[in-house]
């Protein structure tokens, strides 16, 4: 997960691809009874622009296994997020930082990681919840 920017640069290669399977830390998990299934698949693409900055543009695809928030069956849900962000040599609270010669991509991962959850897992759209009757 990490772009070596200044061997990029050295290379005159300012674009490229990346592509990797990520173990998401659990403490990134935001419902309760709720686990990844498997790895976190990242994908996507970066681009230095020539005041150093560095724009990645990448999607998150993952599996969300756990119980029903309404009923408590079990249910699943797969997620899929987009995500743009900027890395800046210089520190600036809009930004990412990075240190003018490689990014480590976790941090803006695991934010997206956390933006892109649900804010309930169901077993089915139309769930009505646990059935007292």
């Amino acid at each position: 997960m990490i772009i070596e920017v200044r061997k990029l640069n050295a290379l005159k290669k300012y674009t490229g691809e990346f592509e990797f399977v990520y173990n998401a830390p659990k403490d990134k998990l935001l419902l309760p009874f709720v686990e990844f299934e498997g790895d976190i698949k990242v994908k996507g693409v970066f681009e230095i622009y020539e005041d150093d900055s560095v724009g990645v543009d990448f999607s998150i695809y993952y599996l969300l296994k756990g119980q029903c928030s309404y009923c408590l069956k079990p249910a699943q849900k797969s997620v899929e997020f987009y995500s743009e962000v900027l890395f800046v040599p210089e520190d600036d609270p809009d930004y990412y930082f990075y240190d003018g010669n490689r990014i480590d991509l976790a941090p803006a991962v695991n934010d997206a990681i956390l933006f892109s959850q649900p804010d309930v897992l169901l077993c089915r759209e139309d769930c009505e919840g646990i059935n007292i009757n």
